[in-house]
């Protein structure tokens, strides 16, 4: 037996459902089309492009909250960077807990490769067009 709800939250609920399904029709497409395009992953782009867009050095702990990522998911994605050459490390000056990270040069030509593949994906994804992944 279903159970019937108001209106109002019917609406809420299906608008929750729609924005699941464009996010993880977007996320799929970003995965696989990054991946093909650039060998990076939809968290490694954006990662990437919030240290291309920072001004200075990120400091880890604020990059965390930028890309949504904890600190151990986020430590383990900037390890694989560095190690494929895209990011440095470095120890703050002032604070020896702090680590900031920055792109190499490798990193922000990866940076700019991806990114058409990026917002093209977003443009169809976002928009209603064709689906992410099947």
């Amino acid at each position: 037996m279903s159970e019937q709800e108001p209106a109002e939250t019917a609406a809420l609920v299906s608008e929750w459902r729609d924005l699941l399904a464009r996010h993880a029709a977007a996320a799929c497409a970003l995965d696989r089309e990054l991946g093909e395009h650039a060998g990076l992953g939809m968290s490694d782009f954006e990662v990437l492009e919030r240290l291309a867009e920072a001004p200075a050095d990120l400091r880890v702990q604020e990059l965390a909250e930028k890309v949504h990522l904890s600190q151990s998911a986020l430590s383990r994605l900037i390890g694989r960077l560095e190690k494929a050459g895209l990011l440095e490390r470095s120890m703050c000056e002032l604070d020896r807990r702090g680590i900031y990270v920055r792109l190499t040069e490798g990193g922000r030509e990866r940076y700019r490769s991806a990114r058409p593949v990026h917002r093209e994906v977003l443009a169809r994804t976002l928009s209603g067009g064709l689906p992410g992944c099947s």
